[in-house]
């Protein structure tokens, strides 16, 4: 998806011009139901919702990073694609969520780092960091690249 990537590389190229010599890491995400951009619910009730309309369904995430060195203007990109399939949930166990994670502020109304990957049937993915963010596993590859020692 060429917004979340357009996003990221914006994200990296603002913080590079105000940091010069220095190696720049820029991300975003975007989650898609169907061909629907699902935000952040921003209050219980809203996210509530999102998660019955989820129940039993899959979501894509779409996570893009952009490493830029600043000094030189070099960079490069990366899109991660996950995908969250849902189990059917029971408006018992989603409000029980929503009350003890209050995740209103998380893109599909979830923490998968936290009670939220009780939600799952299962998820796909060729880096699982992807899904809370930053896709660590590109990353690390990416800073190796810029000359960096990991680990």
């Amino acid at each position: 998806m060429d917004l979340v990537k357009r996003l990221a590389r914006a994200k990296a190229e603002t913080v590079a011009h105000r940091n010069p010599r220095s190696i720049i890491i820029g991300s975003d995400q975007v989650a898609l139901f169907g061909t629907e951009i699902i935000g952040k619910p921003g209050n219980p009730e809203r996210c509530i919702e999102q998660l019955r309309r989820f129940s039993g369904q899959r979501l894509v995430f779409h996570t893009a990073v952009h490493v830029i060195n600043a000094d030189s203007g070099s960079g490069e990109g990366h899109l991660d694609l996950t995908t969250v399939h849902f189990r059917k949930l029971t408006v018992t166990e989603i409000e029980r969520y929503v009350a003890r994670e209050r995740p209103v502020n998380c893109a599909g109304g979830f923490k998968a780092e936290a009670l939220g990957i009780s939600l799952f049937e299962r998820i796909d993915s060729q880096d699982p960091t992807a899904l809370i963010g930053l896709p660590l596993i590109w990353l690390s590859a990416a800073l190796r690249r810029a000359g960096f020692y990991l680990p």
